[in-house]
């Protein structure tokens, strides 16, 4: 430990296992156990399995292949803005691509359709 203007400087190379310990213990005593309320949606949307034709084509056209929501802003034909992609703020954003990605492996596989339209 080093004094400086009233203020303890630790060096982490000199501080002994036990403050080491100590300062881990009340780290973990502060971080509280995690709730994740969207597990089941996300187990149930992973463990959707696609057996129909209808249903394949439904949710192929509803999940979008790429962003929405990403746009360039063109003003007098110049850019002058960039909106980045937001569809990776959306907690279930995995599981969707997932579900549309089995959806037309399933068109393409088991019902022999073309899925070009789809991308």
């Amino acid at each position: 430990m080093l004094e400086t203007n009233n203020q303890n400087i630790y060096f982490s190379a000199f501080i002994s296992p036990a403050v080491e310990n100590e300062q881990s213990g009340n780290r973990n005593r502060l971080t509280k156990p995690k709730l994740d309320i969207l597990q089941p949606l996300r187990n149930w949307l992973d463990s959707l399995d696609i057996q129909n034709r209808k249903l394949a084509r439904f949710i192929a056209q509803t999940i979008p292949a790429q962003c929405p929501f990403e746009r360039d802003v063109v003003l007098f034909g110049r850019k002058i803005a960039h909106i980045p992609p937001m569809c990776k703020l959306n907690p279930l954003y995995d599981q969707f691509v997932g579900l549309r990605f089995r959806a037309l492996c399933y068109l393409a596989d088991v019902c022999g359709e073309d899925i070009r339209s789809y991308c």
